[in-house]
């Protein structure tokens, strides 16, 4: 082997360069021959290894932590995270979002393997952003540096330049570059980068210096490298919920917030799904599935902490969580997957990834901890109304987001749209099972009949369970182009027919029985009488049309009244002869007047309520969100229930007008006996409302036009 000329530096020092000095002339390495100048820089002529993010921190990867892990990177420890930082290499993504509590280990995972295989294994230039100066700083010598000392292969790449390794540049001997920054309008400016992370993301300004998010101002750097561009963000969530009448459009879709949340949604949203080991099935952890016994102290209790399947109701206990990881998978959202594993389905497509991981699946948590934090921090507020430590540990240690307990007295629509139950594959309207008579009612709208059918069920107090509901909008008065003319409810009487035949006669299947099956007719409907400009009159002059045809005993007008300590539910016949002479108030309608507020009440707890025949209301699987969201529109306030952003509202009054109904003397169903019930609330078999389909319906009155007396009359003879 050659030998190299006496000024020549060591094998080992032919990297190093000599530090600057004005007054120091630089002195060339010379070697003796071309085959020591490839032997001093072979390192650096290696191809990069074939690696991926994971497979390099196994190798590469050196942790020192006293007191908790030293020794080589182990991704059986963590194993949700292989697949995140395998698809920091993907070349179909553009971003990464990874949203998840502390002590996850997604820091370390996601940033510091991403570098080292950077380092190690494909060399390009990274950024990594922290929420202010002094964070990327801290960032830099406690994780950064460390990283150099503990994992010698990643360190002895580093340059030993004076000013190749400075607090927040990074400089390598394979020419990469690490910066350590933080979002401002000039940090996230300048030179095009392939590789772009920011850590902490929620603790970032969502709008940088007017320009943008510093996610979009991050990712519009790495542009220019096409499918080498990679920009990542994690964090656990912080921001406030806007709508906390958010429902979900699909199975993983997030909340309405800002911040991390926000760019997960962009992504194609993967939740980690593990599998019992008791039945196999495959669900996410959620901290609401863990159940611990109240020894009366915070320890105590959390040492009986247990998670119950969510598939089978057996007891699952913390040593099994570490092999239930083993077999976790990520599923994307529209996917689900089946005992042995397998996904199926299609998965929502983007470019950009996303992943959301819950606290009771972080490695290096236990689920005693969670329930010791959650029980101290309840009883703090309980004892100060300080919701700051609640709010911390939703956040970070369960990566949820954080309901006010002043929101809580707000009903939220997606908890209603979960207990929803499928009463016909078809999505078609039918009775369900146990209801005994059916109750319609209607508001009366500028333009249209909002209608609105309950079945009411045994119980004390009744439960009651929407059947159908539906809008009468088009009239039968035909314009000169034949279309037909909208509803016009103050106007025109004959437009209030539609009632007779859209409703009052209106049957439906009972469940299990829809092909050619019996059906139900309605008991009763009730009317709102009041609001729109000429409603009053015409209400008024149909339900005297109604008394003419003898039909009216199906029929009600009702009005909800504001005033304190009156009766729920009382029937009154307003008369207004004496002021006004033409006024359709003359005391012969009967008028249902509501207690409105009263009832709402009812109705709100009525709505709490989960266990049958216990006042409970019950949701068909077909309603829409729309529906929900009009159930919760109203709002206590010392004033009463009130509507403050004037949305629609129509399920909650229909369904307290039929509350109404059936607590008062109309029909009386608090003190039915409903072993002993009359025909029309009779089980199905005796009951007096259930025909044949092609059956006329019992209490439907004949028309006298139609009758034929000479049968009659010979009959007498």
């Amino acid at each position: 082997m050659p030998r190299p000329l006496a000024n020549s530096p060591k094998p080992n020092e032919a990297l190093v360069q000599p530090k600057f000095s004005p007054n120091r002339k630089l002195i060339p390495r010379t070697y003796e021959s071309l085959g020591d100048l490839v032997i001093s820089v072979a390192g650096l002529l290696k191809p990069p290894e074939r690696l991926t993010v994971s497979q390099a921190a196994s190798k590469y990867r050196r942790l020192n932590n006293p007191g908790s892990y030293s020794g080589p990177w182990d991704n059986t420890l963590a194993p949700y995270m292989v697949e995140p930082m395998d698809e920091l290499t993907n070349p179909s993504l553009k971003a990464f979002v990874f949203v998840g509590p502390a002590q996850s280990g997604k820091t370390d995972s996601l940033l510091l393997n991403w570098l080292t295989y950077s380092v190690r294994c494909d060399p390009m230039d990274l950024i990594m952003y922290s929420p202010s100066m002094a964070a990327a700083r801290d960032f830099s010598i406690r994780r950064v540096d460390r990283l150099h000392r503990h994992s010698p292969e990643v360190g002895e790449r580093v340059r030993k330049d004076r000013d190749a390794d400075n607090k927040f540049d990074k400089q390598y001997v394979n020419g990469m570059l690490l910066s350590l920054s933080w979002p401002s309008s000039t940090e996230m400016a300048g030179k095009p980068i392939p590789r772009v992370a920011l850590t902490d993301y929620d603790r970032m300004e969502d709008n940088i210096d007017g320009e943008g998010s510093p996610f979009d101002l991050a990712s519009k750097r790495t542009t220019t490298f096409g499918s080498f561009a990679m920009t990542l963000a994690e964090s656990s969530p912080s921001r406030s919920l806007e709508d906390p009448r958010w429902i979900s459009n699909t199975p993983h879709e997030a909340p309405p917030t800002t911040g991390i949340l926000a760019l997960y949604n962009r992504g194609d949203r993967r939740r980690w799904q593990w599998p019992c080991p008791h039945c196999h099935q495959y669900f996410e952890g959620e901290f609401s599935m863990l159940k611990w016994d109240d020894l009366g102290d915070d320890v105590s209790s959390a040492e009986t902490v247990r998670m119950v399947c969510p598939k089978c109701g057996q007891d699952i206990h913390q040593n099994d969580r570490h092999e239930m990881q083993q077999w976790g998978v990520w599923v994307k959202d529209g996917m689900a997957i089946d005992k042995s594993g397998r996904l199926y389905g299609k998965p929502y497509r983007s470019s950009t990834g996303s992943a959301w991981l819950k606290g009771v699946a972080a490695s290096f948590s236990t689920w005693k901890i969670l329930v010791e934090t959650h029980l101290a921090a309840l009883r703090e507020f309980e004892q100060t109304g300080n919701e700051e430590p609640l709010k911390k540990f939703y956040n970070t240690d369960l990566a949820e987001v954080y309901i006010p307990k002043s929101l809580e007295f707000e009903r939220i629509p997606e908890h209603l749209k979960a207990r929803a139950e499928k009463f016909c594959e078809d999505e078609q309207r039918v009775v369900p099972v146990g209801v005994r008579f059916l109750v319609a009612t209607v508001d009366v709208q500028k333009n249209m009949f909002v209608v609105q059918v309950h079945g009411i069920l045994p119980g004390s107090p009744f439960d009651v369970v929407i059947v159908d509901r539906f809008d009468i909008r088009k009239s039968k008065r035909i314009d000169d182009d034949g279309d037909a003319h909208w509803v016009k409810p103050g106007t025109y009487i004959e437009d209030w027919d539609l009632i007779t035949e859209y409703v009052m006669e209106r049957s439906y299947p009972l469940q299990g029985e829809v092909e050619a099956g019996r059906r139900m007719g309605i008991k009763l409907t009730v009317c709102d009488s009041g609001g729109k400009e000429g409603v009053t009159a015409t209400a008024y002059n149909f339900y005297r049309k109604l008394r003419s045809e003898n039909k009216h005993g199906r029929f009600h007008l009702v009005k909800g009244d504001h005033s304190p300590n009156q009766p729920r539910a009382r029937v009154t016949y307003p008369d207004a002869s004496k002021k006004d002479k033409l006024s359709a108030a003359r005391g012969d309608v009967p008028v249902l007047l509501l207690n409105s507020n009263v009832l709402k009440d009812s109705l709100s707890h009525r709505l709490d309520c989960i266990e049958p025949a216990k006042g409970m209301i019950r949701f068909p699987d077909w309603l829409e969100d729309w529906w929900y969201k009009e159930v919760c529109s109203e709002h206590r306030t010392p004033k009463g229930w009130e509507n403050p952003s004037h949305s629609r509202n129509e399920a909650w009054d229909l369904l307290y007008y039929c509350l109404g109904a059936c607590v008062s003397k109309l029909l009386l169903c608090e003190h039915l006996d409903w072993n002993n019930p009359p025909g029309w609330a009779a089980e199905w078999d005796k009951n007096d409302l259930v025909h044949k389909a092609d059956a006329p319906q019992r209490f439907a009155q004949d028309r006298i036009s139609d009758y034929d007396f000479s049968k009659f009359a010979a009959r007498l003879a």
